[in-house]
């Protein structure tokens, strides 16, 4: 994947099925993708490495995106589902590598702001269910 700007990777929540919005106003976004290892390991091993099964493991995606909100639908849509704790379907593309799509339940919104300034958001996503991933 070649140097590409950060502002080009975009996180959209479904609104109606098939339709995604984009959510607005994003500064900063992370995606990390985790998969927990299963041990199985005994007197046996050889040489006393570890080993591992392969497959086993749990796998696990968060997302985490902080900016300012550009305009009411993308607030409204995120506040909905973090109020009601639903499982909806997201997706995230990154230029010139993917799209991860799935069911992700927003774990934490945050809203701040300076006397000064403008209002700011913060969320993270945890995945909720099996992702999808398709190569651009």
């Amino acid at each position: 994947m070649a140097a590409q700007s950060g502002k080009d990777l975009l996180l959209k929540i479904e609104t109606d099925p098939d339709t995604f919005l984009t959510v607005a106003g994003l500064r900063a976004r992370t995606v990390s993708l985790n998969a927990r290892a299963v041990d199985v390991t005994d007197a046996d091993s050889t040489g006393r490495w570890r080993e591992l099964l392969a497959g086993a493991g749990v796998r696990t995606a968060a997302i985490a995106g902080q900016g300012i909100f550009r305009d009411a639908a993308s607030d409204a849509r995120i506040r909905e589902a973090f109020f009601a704790q639903s499982t909806d379907r997201w997706q995230v593309i990154v230029p010139d590598f993917g799209r991860l799509e799935g069911r992700f339940v927003v774990s934490a919104l945050e809203y701040a702001g300076e006397h000064d300034g403008e209002a700011s958001f913060a969320l993270s996503l945890a995945s909720a269910g099996e992702l999808t991933f398709e190569a651009l």
